[in-house]
This record gives C-alpha cells, structure tokens and sequence, in this order.
C-alpha cells in the first residue's frame, strides 16, 4: 500500500484545512467584537450614571471630542447594535463553516475508507 494519498482526498484534505483556517479567522473576530460589545455595554452602564450637564468627552479616532451625554448615549447604543448585528452574522458563518468541516471530514473518511477496500 503507497502513502501517496490520491488526487482527490488532497484536493478534500487541502480544502479541511482551509476551512479549519477561516473556524479559526472567524472565533478570533468573534471573540474581538464580543469583547468590544462587552465594553461599549459597561460603558453605557457608566454614562448613564453621569449627570445630564456632566463634561463628556468620547473617542473620535485618535481625538477625544466634546459631547453631551444624550449624544454619547446614542452614540454607544449605535456601536452595541451594529456588534450585535456583526456578531449575529459571524455566528452565522461560523455554523455554515462548522456544517462545511463535518461534510468534508465525512467526505475524507468515506474516500479513504473506499481506498482501503
């Protein structure tokens, strides 16, 4: 028996792989927009502890810029909405991805298992 795989299950076994990076590339966003969520959430928490005429200032690239609080707050629960969003859609690829690898491990398994006959 040759330890040459054929043509084919390289071909599976090089797309696994692949698959296995993107799992990889979309746990990492995941779990950066989770933590920056998390953040924004216990900012929000803060702020609205803060009184209505309090001197705010929040991040505006490398700037921190002047705002009242009403503005700050609208503005945070803007980025809370738009990470859930991007966190729902990340959760969504990451299950057509998980689907992907179980099929092409099947696929792998069914051929080498067809190879050993």
């Amino acid at each position: 028996m040759s330890t040459q795989l054929p043509p084919q299950i390289q071909n599976q076994v090089a797309q696994l792989q692949q698959v296995q990076q993107q799992a990889q590339s979309l746990a990492m966003q995941k779990a950066q927009m989770d933590s920056l969520q998390k953040e924004s959430e216990m900012a929000l928490e803060e702020l609205e502890k803060v009184e209505e005429d309090a001197v705010i200032y929040r991040t505006v690239g490398d700037l921190q810029v002047k705002s009242n609080k009403e503005e700050a707050v609208a503005k945070l629960k803007d980025k809370i909405e738009t990470l859930s969003l991007r966190l729902q859609s990340v959760t969504r690829q990451e299950e057509r991805i998980s689907k992907r690898f179980t099929q092409l491990q099947e696929q792998i398994e069914q051929s080498m298992g067809n190879q050993a006959q």
